[in-house]
């Protein structure tokens, strides 16, 4: 039986600024607008962490019982470790899934927008077809681009709509930020074990475009959020505070450019998850200013 230290380590903590940020992204724009919703801010952040905690427990379990996770650096499997039976672990994430869907219903039903079920149920199979089902996409390098649409242009512009129940384009726009942040929590954890993926099978994007490009592509997932902060500037000129954060991003910067692997890339991951923080608070302010 697991104990709840090893079921908060399976739930990947770092990985919650994914979950966060894009929330108050969006309430960031609604604030701006006027028409902030703090209750409706609350449960939209409640129905994007337990999406996050969802998934990650629903690739524990999917990871798990494929054998993925056996030979693996990084935080806890609860699965691949054994502290944890299969049946546990899904249905975990299967509770996780219930509980963001009953607070995703709600809001729903006080915006009487309908068409957001559809967006809700999408979301929910996203996150379990991300490693689960016979063709799960994310062994097929598609994990960035579901992380982008649904922890950045979704989650934002969901968090704006349901708090203003009109979607500006400010709201697309600031996706794009939390977006791309969020992919580089991905990116990075991918990174980390492309040495391991590849040989089990596991074709992440960071397999398919090896080792240089992966790294390429996390430099730009960190640099393109600041200027884009600094594109809207003359609709929002506040928005270039998110500027600000950029001394946290020359760590990781230079950690994975230096060809930094296995273990060192968890320092990165968090260094990662930090900037992430740090950003979509200081942009969260600009917007709502």
């Amino acid at each position: 039986m697991a104990t709840p230290s090893q079921w908060i380590a399976g739930a990947r903590p770092r990985t919650l600024p994914a979950a966060v940020v894009p929330v108050a992204v969006g309430t960031g724009v609604a604030l701006g607008y006027g028409g902030a919703v703090w209750w409706r801010a609350l449960l939209a952040l409640f129905v994007a962490l337990a999406l996050q905690v969802g998934v990650n427990y629903a690739n524990d379990y999917s990871d798990g019982v494929r054998g993925t996770d056996d030979d693996r650096v990084g935080p806890m499997r609860l699965v691949g470790s054994g502290a944890a039976s299969p049946r546990q672990v899904l249905a975990a994430a299967l509770g996780c899934f219930l509980a963001a869907a009953a607070a995703g219903l709600a809001l729903v039903v006080v915006t009487r927008a309908w068409w957001l079920l559809a967006v809700g149920a999408a979301a929910i199979a996203a996150a379990w077809f991300y490693t689960g089902g016979s063709r799960p996409y994310g062994y097929r390098a598609l994990g960035e681009v579901s992380v982008f649409v649904f922890f950045g242009l979704v989650a934002v512009a969901g968090t704006t709509f349901v708090q203003l129940e009109r979607l500006p384009w400010l709201a697309v726009a600031a996706s794009v930020p939390a977006g791309l942040l969020s992919c580089a929590m991905l990116v990075v954890n991918n990174l980390r074990d492309i040495v391991t993926d590849g040989p089990a099978g596991k074709r992440t994007l960071a397999v398919v475009l090896g080792d240089a490009r992966t790294r390429t592509l996390y430099v730009f997932c960190l640099v393109l959020p600041l200027l884009v902060a600094l594109a809207l500037v003359p609709w929002q000129p506040f928005a270039a505070l998110g500027v600000l954060a950029a001394p946290l991003a020359l760590a990781p910067v230079k950690a994975v450019r230096a060809g930094a692997t296995g273990p060192a890339l968890i320092a990165t991951l968090q260094q990662t998850g930090r900037f992430q923080l740090v950003f979509g608070a200081l942009f969260t302010l600009g917007l709502a200013l």
